[in-house]
């Protein structure tokens, strides 16, 4: 199946995802996946403790498993750690995903630290997935020895740029793209503005930003290194106001819309504590952990069962009884976060945000 016949496929059965939030009824698996394929780091950042924590990883053949019973239904698979391209098996891990799943995009964020082995894997990942889009997302917080104090790694941002040098190298694939993220927490909220003046030089492919939170799974429950809805609005505004100035086309000016969007729905949720829109983590999105626990998403970290303990069959995991449990707590509304893996299939699936994004693209 093309990229373009997967698209209309997940379209047309946005209306079937909301008869199942509604009624549990049918079940459809998720086309938006996050699979956390470690939690080692070596990076020390003031925002994620992940790297404490300790597991039995998921082996290359049990990833077999997993994307067999999977299927063709996912669309989107982020590749997360921890720091992904400390898996020595990344290259193979993504390339069973592709031939047994052939996801339309693959991401994969990264401290950028590894500037021997990220290009050289990459280009061996767009390779092997040719019908696939890949993006590297390089998450950059600061600008030199400050990045390198949020990131509790010296020299991490000297040694990030080789590691942008050699991936921007591999634009001479169609389907490859060099991203930079952001994180915006408390610790370079007030010097956002400076941030993106000085990362935008860069000129990367594309430039996103997440808001800080506190994530059962990296261990920040507590931590306040949420910024406030003062600050995150400041710094996200001026964002918003160097988007509107830089334009795009295709499917460059699409994301861009949604993400001017989604800054803007993040401000609403820090501002109200509430779901803005209807939440379909759970079921149009998912997250695995290294060890084989389904999640909801990384910010509740509930699993709905664990792989390993059903003969790595997704299905039974998925319309198990505490499933259905944590479908319907997030149905009511007992949790709420501007996560932003989930809440870019949120977007999708809420009809007025749609409007807006088509709205957008005309003066975007």
């Amino acid at each position: 199946m093309s990229g373009l016949s997967k698209k209309v496929l997940l379209l047309s059965k946005l209306p079937v995802f909301h008869a199942f939030r509604i009624t549990g009824l049918p079940t459809l698996y998720p086309v938006n996946i996050t699979i956390s394929l470690l939690y080692s780091c070596n990076s020390r950042c003031r925002t994620c403790n992940v790297y404490l924590k300790r597991v039995d990883n998921f082996t290359l053949e049990e990833y077999d498993k997993l994307f067999s019973s999977l299927g063709k239904a996912p669309y989107w698979f982020t590749f997360s750690g921890g720091e992904p391209f400390l898996r020595q098996d990344i290259a193979e891990i993504i390339k069973i995903a592709y031939k047994r799943c052939k996801p339309g995009i693959i991401n994969i964020p990264t401290n950028g630290s590894l500037y021997q082995r990220i290009p050289g894997l990459a280009e061996e990942i767009v390779k092997n997935c040719p019908e696939s889009d890949l993006i590297i997302n390089l998450s950059l917080d600061q600008i030199g020895e400050n990045h390198d104090k949020i990131r509790g790694f010296p020299k991490n941002f000297s040694r990030a740029m080789k590691t942008y040098e050699g991936l921007k190298e591999l634009r001479k694939y169609p389907n490859f793209t060099v991203g930079i993220h952001t994180v915006i927490s408390n610790f370079n909220v007030d010097d956002f503005k400076n941030i993106y003046d000085e990362l935008i030089l860069l000129k990367p492919d594309s430039y996103i930003t997440e808001i800080a939170e506190e994530r059962v799974e990296l261990g920040t429950i507590g931590e306040g290194i949420t910024p406030s809805h003062e600050k995150y609005s400041k710094a996200i505004d001026y964002l918003r106001e160097q988007m509107q100035q830089k334009s795009a086309s295709g499917v460059a000016r699409v994301a861009k819309a949604f993400r001017y969007e989604y800054y803007d729905l993040v401000k609403k949720i820090l501002l109200q504590q509430t779901q803005v829109i209807p939440c379909f983590a759970g079921i149009l999105s998912a997250q695995v952990s290294p060890n084989g626990d389904v999640w909801p998403c990384c910010i509740r970290g509930d699993s709905m069962g664990n792989l390993r303990q059903n003969n790595y069959d997704f299905k039974k995991v998925w319309t198990s009884g505490q499933a259905k449990h944590i479908r319907k707590n997030i149905k009511n509304k007992e949790c709420h976060c501007p996560l932003a893996n989930a809440s870019y299939t949120n977007m999708l699936a809420s009809p007025k945000i749609v409007f807006r994004v088509i709205k957008n693209m005309r003066t975007l």
